[in-house]
């Protein structure tokens, strides 16, 4: 079930890995990979596709009262992503570790979007207090870019990470 059904989190942002579909992970590589990050990660909730690759996923972080939704996804709307995203750099100057990932973005073809959720915590619904760390985000979405060789986007930012 995703966490956006579940009304003990609500939705904070969302970023995205972006890679070759041909880097694709198996979903038992992922899982291994992000449960390999700590006892406080969770995954569940796993879909595959025929092959066994990663569709969709959720891990639970509860130490920092996060969970992330993971969706795969190919095809136009990456290759849109990727063009609004070199044009946004188009004028800007870049340190060469952004040339280096603004030039891999030329390879990818596929992305897994990360939707990063908080945990509510008692009257939070009417509450501004935050209890969320963004660690565990943070870390999966390094690992996750590790496992599909691939770069790491902040949409709302436009951030390469």
């Amino acid at each position: 079930m995703s966490l956006f059904a579940d009304n003990q989190y609500r939705w904070r942002e969302t970023y995205s890995v972006l890679f070759r579909e041909s880097d694709r992970p198996a979903a038992a590589t992922l899982r291994k990979a992000l449960e390999g990050l700590g006892e406080g990660y969770r995954v569940t909730d796993i879909t595959t596709d025929a092959e066994g690759q990663v569709e969709s996923m959720t891990v639970i972080a509860p130490a920092d009262f996060a969970g992330m939704d993971l969706s795969f996804v190919a095809g136009e709307d990456v290759q849109e992503q990727i063009a609004e995203l070199k044009a946004e750099r188009k004028n800007t100057p870049l340190s060469k570790k952004e040339q280096t990932k603004l030039q891999r973005l030329n390879e990818c073809d596929a992305r897994i979007d990360v939707f990063h959720f908080e945990q509510l915590v008692g009257d939070d619904l009417a509450d501004d207090d935050e209890y969320i760390d963004p660690g565990s985000l943070i870390s999966m979405l390094k690992c996750l870019a590790q496992v599909c060789h691939g770069v790491g986007v902040d949409p709302q930012t436009g951030a390469l990470l």
